[in-house]
């Protein structure tokens, strides 16, 4: 809660005016307690898991009604009927209201711990980018050796093999996991906070970030628009998929969101071999059709 009466107030104790956004976001949170705002990331994530996966429920349909996605869906093979995925989105709702739900009702005095601060001043864009930046890496590194526990025999068979129900992933199947898996995977996500706590207009774009990521990677879908594969590193849906596809079996791309890890601990040998593979048919096969035009114009 903001500890000034009046935008005045907060103007003098800050020494300079309220910039525009600061002024609006005192307008809104002066009178809210820190545990109402943090209580926001459940209507966020209500939101993510619901809206965010939406388009691709009607590509998918499309995709079974023409076939003209066919060319951008990883595993081109598999078909999702409406159905399917509602019971997918079902399934995920449940577990939002018996597991995250709660649970962010009652982790509030972790944010406290770690001083997560709801006041003014707001961070620069600057801060909140290198902030950001923070809380994927360290997320991505911690959540690779969680990950490749639950690829151990006793993970993968009491815990894991949930998530792995679906070998060709779909949006609305990024949180269909165990209820174990939720809350451990919980921590990575905490943690880059508690190293570098920020804002709480942070804390949710970071919450918000990594889910809508977590969706694109499990989309089904290779797009050559998306945004993400200008970012370095970036594992992003084909690179996750091939772990879907491999399913209990797979050691191999483990990481959540780069590929810095699985290729600095050589558990993405299976996924960079099939790939070296597959361009070396398609080459062939394209060579091939060539020469075969070549010998219908003699």
């Amino acid at each position: 809660m903001i500890p000034y009466a009046t935008i005045e107030d907060a103007s003098l104790a800050l020494g300079r005016n309220l910039t525009t956004l600061e002024s609006l976001w005192f307008d809104y949170s002066a009178a809210k307690s820190d545990y109402y705002l943090y209580c926001h990331n459940i209507l966020f994530l209500f939101l993510i898991f619901s809206l965010v996966p939406l388009p691709l429920v009607f590509v998918e349909l499309a995709r079974s009604a023409s076939g003209w996605f066919d060319r951008y869906k990883i595993q081109p093979k598999v078909k999702n009927s409406f159905s399917d995925m509602f019971r997918c989105y079902r399934d995920v709702m449940k577990m939002f209201i018996l597991v995250v739900g709660p649970l962010q009702l009652v982790s509030y005095p972790s944010i406290q711990m770690i001083e997560i601060r709801s006041g003014l001043p707001l961070p620069s864009f600057g801060e909140i980018a290198a902030q950001l930046v923070v809380y994927f890496l360290v997320e991505d590194y911690t959540n690779y050796w969680v990950h490749r526990f639950f690829h151990s025999k006793w993970g993968y068979e009491k815990i894991h093999h949930i998530h792995h129900e679906y070998t060709a992933p779909i949006g609305y199947a990024a949180p269909y996991a165990h209820w174990a898996e939720v809350l451990l995977l919980g921590v990575p996500t905490f943690l880059g906070p508690a190293i570098a706590p920020g804002h709480m207009i942070t804390f949710w774009l970071w919450i918000a970030l990594r889910q809508i990521e977590a969706i694109e990677t499990h989309s089904g879908y290779d797009f050559p628009w998306t945004l993400t594969k200008f970012i370095p590193f970036y594992g992003g849906a084909e690179y996750h998929d091939y772990h879907h596809y491999v399913g209990g079996q797979s050691q191999s791309n483990f990481a959540s969101v780069f590929t810095y890890c699985d290729y600095i601990y050589g558990t993405d040998k299976g996924y960079r071999f099939q790939k070296k593979l597959l361009q070396q048919i398609k080459q062939e096969s394209k060579k091939s059709n060539m020469q075969n035009g070549g010998d219908k114009l003699d």
